[in-house]
């Protein structure tokens, strides 16, 4: 008994097998080379080569020759395998763009699209849909400096290792340059800080574009004042930039965009330099932030620097800073943060009963101003003769309260025999 062993055969696509058809008429001479170059969308001398290949070699020529076998550009296995115990080591939540930037610099070169696909195989990774709700696109601006969004941005940026931080960013709307630092909080003291960075390196931008926090619009019980001014508002008018209030996260996208790559790029970062405080994170900001600008950054439609210089009256200690005002009482004495300041000579005319400036700086000095002039003070305390009023803001305390003076104890009083009180009234 013969047993008829059929040669191995190769499934064929439906192009393929279409194409098939259409040349078996012209092998035939049922159908001429024009008429099947017309239906194949060929021209006549690729139909004669077809021919050619199919009389020469049979219906198996229409088959690519690495049907079944890997691609010339498959990558290496033993490359693949290091890859994924690499990215299971060390970057099991990165992203693949990241990763890729991680990967290389340990030596594994790998694309990124490759290293994705890698990824869903292994259930590493997921696709991430995006589905927003449609909005019309604000086109940039045309000039670096015409405006600048800023915004702050709480989260758990040291994953638990350390003290909690805040980022505080600014980003140019036209090129999409960033200044970003770290703070304890988000308070208008570290707002004007981080103004203070932009300020001295690229001078005085058009406007400025934030949220609607009572750190930029004057509030009372959460509801807004429309003629109230806040102390970063006050800074901005002293320098000429115009304060811009969103009123929806999406209308500043930039530079929330700018805090989903930090969350997402900047906390593995300071993972994988093992950052525990707040300084070691602004000295790593110093090679992030250049890094990313570097990148990311882009050119201005038109270039043209919109930022205006600080001119010789622009003072920025004393703009940057946290000011009130207070009434000079008959003595020459100013009460403010429960601290007492004797203001000293010269007198300057209407100082006695007018209103003075003080200036809580940023480095925590204190300067009192009237009229334009800066006056010379001490403060004044329990010592005899006080003592001078440091530069510097002495720790915040209630000054003492001298206790109230009584006379010594003495014997019980009693009222003499012919006090009123003893006297008794006629019956």
């Amino acid at each position: 008994m013969t047993t008829d062993v059929q040669p191995d055969r190769m499934a064929m696509s439906q192009r393929e097998r279409d194409v098939l058809k259409v040349m078996q008429g012209v092998l035939d001479g049922r159908r001429t080379q024009a008429e099947a170059g017309r239906l194949l969308k060929r021209c006549v001398r690729q139909v004669r080569r077809l021919q050619r290949r199919l009389e020469a070699g049979g219906d198996e020529v229409l088959v690519h020759g690495l049907r079944g076998r890997p691609s010339n550009h498959h990558a290496d296995p033993d490359l693949h395998g290091q890859v994924l115990r690499a990215y299971r080591q060390s970057y099991r939540d990165f992203g693949p763009t990241l990763a890729c930037e991680k990967l290389a610099a340990e030596g594994l070169t790998v694309g990124v699209e490759t290293l994705r696909r890698w990824l869903l195989a292994a259930g590493l990774w997921e696709r991430k849909r995006h589905r927003d709700p449609h909005r019309s696109r604000r086109p940039r601006r045309a000039c670096f400096g015409e405006l600048v969004q800023m915004d702050a941005s709480i989260h758990e940026w040291l994953e638990g290792r350390g003290e909690s931080m805040v980022l505080i960013g600014l980003i140019d709307d036209a090129t999409g340059r960033v200044a970003a630092k770290f703070y304890p909080a988000g308070t208008v003291e570290a707002h004007l800080d981080l103004l203070g960075v932009w300020l001295r390196r690229y001078g005085r931008p058009v406007a400025v574009y934030t949220d609607r926090h009572s750190i930029f619009e004057p509030q009372d019980k959460g509801k807004a004042l429309p003629d109230g001014v806040t102390q970063f508002g006050r800074a901005l008018a002293e320098l000429d930039v115009e304060l811009i209030r969103a009123h929806s996260p999406q209308a500043k996208g930039r530079v929330e965009r700018l805090f989903g790559t930090a969350q997402d790029r900047w906390v593995k970062e300071l993972r994988l330099a093992k950052v525990t405080t707040l300084d070691r994170a602004n000295a790593l900001l110093e090679r992030l932030v250049p890094e990313h600008n570097r990148r990311f950054a882009r050119p201005a439609r038109l270039a043209v620097d919109q930022h205006r210089p600080l001119g010789p009256g622009h003072r920025l200690e004393a703009i940057l800073s946290v000011q009130a005002e207070r009434v000079v009482s008959n003595d020459y004495v100013v009460r403010f943060e429960n601290h007492f300041y004797q203001l000293l000579q010269p007198v300057y005319p209407g100082e006695r009963g007018g209103r003075v400036v003080l200036e809580r700086r940023l480095d925590g000095a204190l300067a009192i101003r009237f009229a334009g002039h800066y006056l010379a003070y001490r403060e004044l305390t329990d010592e005899p003769g006080g003592r001078p009023g440091p530069p510097a803001a002495a720790a915040d305390r209630r000054p003492p309260v001298r206790p109230r003076s009584r006379p010594p104890s003495t014997a019980k009083h009693r009222p003499a025999a012919n006090h009123p009180w003893r006297t008794k009234f006629p019956e």
